[in-house]
């Protein structure tokens, strides 16, 4: 495992903390949303604000949706971004959850948008989580990647530069902007199999939330998650199974991954591991 997989074990500050995903191409397999959606739901997150979709979406690219209300009536649920706060059970720490899908227009505005709202809370720390589709096997933990472009925090916290060139998404434009603004940012990035890349991916979402409760030092309760993600990667197993040139390259994919991890399986790994696992048991949050 490189520096850069290895995860922090803490983020620069115990100020608010904001996490970010977003739907569509920043999200393979849906696993950073999920994690998102995961982490609202766990510490009973409250809504607290919601960009007003009109000025960022294009209504033919993301669609409303008409369905029943609460009460029965029918109604139309808009493409949108929200914003809630949980405070972490053990350390008390305020952390906020953006969630959305990427824009269609004005992002700069968007960002800006975003982050006057982290401001105001209090944040000085932005984590950016995304999913990308890549060349690993269903079979191996699911890689996690965190990066920076902030020379303090790779350094406080040990993690590498971001070296991809090329088009990015909102996930790239929100970390360069906080950045910018002097906050300390951060993005998370699990590697989804491209050839099981149909959401749910409960096993990158498992890696994901791993990543987040190892970066602001606060156990996640996992609740069925990882009984989906073993059921998930059975699923796989039986459907690569079933196609020889599949199962070939899985094969090939694990050859490759194990050789190149074969020379860094340290104890340090298996401490964090270890560690991880006794922050649960202690306050009853295994999952």
């Amino acid at each position: 495992m490189t520096a850069q997989e290895q995860g922090p074990t803490d983020v620069p500050t115990r100020d608010p903390i904001m996490l970010a995903a977003f739907e569509g191409w920043n999200d393979a397999g849906s696993a950073a949303t999920q994690a998102l959606e995961h982490l609202h739901e766990v510490w009973a997150a409250e809504q607290i604000e919601e960009l007003d979709p009109e000025d960022y979406h294009d209504f033919q690219v993301n669609r409303p949706i008409v369905g029943p209300g609460p009460d029965g009536r029918r109604e139309i649920t808009w493409p949108t971004t929200s914003v809630a706060v949980a405070s972490a059970p053990r350390t008390g720490r305020q952390v906020v959850l953006v969630h959305g899908i990427e824009p269609s227009m004005r992002w700069r505005r968007y960002c800006a948008e975003l982050l006057d709202i982290a401001e105001r809370l209090g944040v000085r720390t932005v984590v950016t989580v995304g999913a990308l589709l890549a060349d690993v096997p269903h079979t191996r933990p699911i890689p996690v990647t965190t990066t920076s472009e902030d020379a303090h925090v790779r350094q406080r916290l040990g993690v590498e530069t971001n070296s991809y060139e090329g088009p990015t998404g909102i996930v790239g434009v929100l970390q360069h902007e906080a950045e910018a603004r002097g906050l300390n940012a951060l993005s998370l990035w699990a590697a989804v199999p491209h050839y099981v890349a149909h959401p749910p991916s409960p096993k990158a979402t498992l890696s994901l939330l791993t990543s987040i409760e190892g970066l602001i030092g606060e156990p996640v309760p996992l609740g069925d998650l990882p009984d989906d993600a073993i059921a998930w990667q059975h699923g796989v197993d039986e459907l690569s199974a079933e196609d020889s040139e599949i199962a070939e390259y899985v094969q090939q994919l694990e050859e490759a991954k194990d050789t190149a991890e074969l020379p860094e399986a340290s104890g340090e790994a298996i401490a964090q591991e270890f560690e991880r696992y006794l922050r649960r048991r202690d306050k009853g949050t295994g999952g």
